[in-house]
């Protein structure tokens, strides 16, 4: 073995030792990034939410029982959100209010208050310009003579 080799040889472990730091440094920036970014926590209060979880299992099933159909659909070529509303038989829900809100599932954000109008029996649209491409939560509320219907869909909206 010539000195030079022997001098080599010293560095190969501090390899090892660099490698491993690098390997737990990235590892540590990415926990970073996951613990800070999204809580989980998809409402304000999850603890009210879960105290009054019977009478969210009661609205529903009383939803259900209307047998109220609702059909979102996305024109990103003119960003238009279009909503359609069907009642029990198939037939469009004729003097409906509907409401939309859209959120983000994976981000802290506002949610985005969608204005739509009825353009036909049983179809409403509104214009919708999106602060970012991707899973969305549309929150559809729809009322008729007394009656609320809602229902929350996830769509990919581009």
């Amino acid at each position: 073995m010539t000195p030079t080799d022997v001098t080599r040889s010293r560095y190969i472990p501090w390899l090892f030792v660099a490698g491993f730091a690098i390997v737990f440094a990235v590892n540590a920036t990415m926990i970073g990034l996951a613990v800070g970014s999204f809580s989980g926590l998809y409402t304000p209060k999850p603890r009210d939410r879960g105290l009054h979880y019977n009478e969210i299992l009661a609205a529903q099933q009383t939803r259900d029982a209307l047998g109220w159909r609702v059909e979102p659909t996305w024109r990103p070529d003119s960003d238009r959100l279009e909503i359609a509303v069907f009642d029990r038989a198939g037939q469009p829900l004729a003097g409906a209010r509907v409401a939309v809100a859209l959120v983000r599932p994976a981000e802290k954000g506002a949610v985005l208050g969608v204005e739509v109008v009825a353009v036909d029996v049983g179809r409403h649209a509104g214009h919708v310009t999106l602060p970012a491409r991707g899973n969305w939560d549309l929150d559809i509320s729809v009322e008729q003579g007394g009656q609320r219907f809602a229902q929350t869909r996830r769509m990919f909206l581009r």
